[in-house]
């Protein structure tokens, strides 16, 4: 059985590969995240298969980030694919123009606060304005929120911080970052296990290298969602 609160980045080379592997997964699965990588390898023609002929959620993973009159554009374009999420960067006039884009359409526009794989020497790196990262992500998450985003990506760390802020009262938090116990944390700096990230509000999880690179992918995300479902993934103060 499924949950669509476990959504799986088929972050693979190209459209073929990520048919393969979703078809390898069967109904473990129903919520899938295609991210820009795969983008030139097909990502929206196997997002309108998955969606159309198999009945799968898809998050189109862009975080689009351009001039209003651009993201707009470019939003409007991509909400004829019937998408479920689509993230963009969470600065104000991006995620307006972004919702002004989707139109009348169910797409929901997600921010990115600031990403996972990122530490505060990154960010020194970048010229980011001092700060603690949580600081930080609270701050871009209730912006964007304000701004008319339907939710917010953010790290698994941050997802009880957000949930507690005014703006995120019925708004979606969604957090990649995620790493079942024991499994390789990749280019993934600020973590959590599955059931600490949904237990702390993420609404949705993203989790990619610990499926697909899994002998038994399918096994591999029941696993997961077994987790989410467990005692452990309860928070009774939600």
């Amino acid at each position: 059985m499924s949950d669509d609160r476990l959504i799986v980045a088929l972050d693979v080379p190209d459209a073929l590969s990520g048919l393969k592997l979703a078809t390898e997964i069967g109904d473990a699965v129903s919520f899938y995240k295609i991210g820009l990588g795969m983008l030139t390898g097909g990502g929206l023609a196997l997002a309108n298969e998955l969606k159309s002929e198999h009945g799968k959620r898809i998050f189109l993973d862009m975080k689009l980030f351009d001039i209003s009159a651009t993201i707009e554009a470019a939003v409007r374009g991509l909400a004829q694919f019937d998408l479920d999420f689509l993230t963009v960067h969470g600065d104000p006039h991006v995620v307006r123009a972004a919702a002004e884009g989707r139109g009348g359409t169910d797409m929901k526009i997600l921010a990115v606060t600031v990403l996972t794989s990122l530490e505060r020497a990154d960010l020194d790196a970048a010229q980011i304005k001092a700060g603690a990262i949580p600081d930080l992500v609270a701050e871009r998450a209730g912006r964007a929120l304000e701004a008319g985003a339907d939710g917010v990506i953010a790290s698994p760390q941050e997802a009880a911080m957000i949930r507690a802020l005014p703006q995120a009262a019925g708004k979606l938090i969604v957090t990649p970052g995620v790493r079942p116990a024991g499994a390789a944390l990749g280019d993934q700096k600020r973590i959590a296990t599955p059931a600490q990230a949904i237990a702390d509000g993420a609404d949705h999880i993203v989790v990619g290298r610990p499926i697909w690179t899994a002998k038994d992918p399918r096994n591999a995300a029941r696993a997961i969602v077994s987790e989410i479902q467990s005692p452990q993934a309860l928070n009774p103060n939600r």
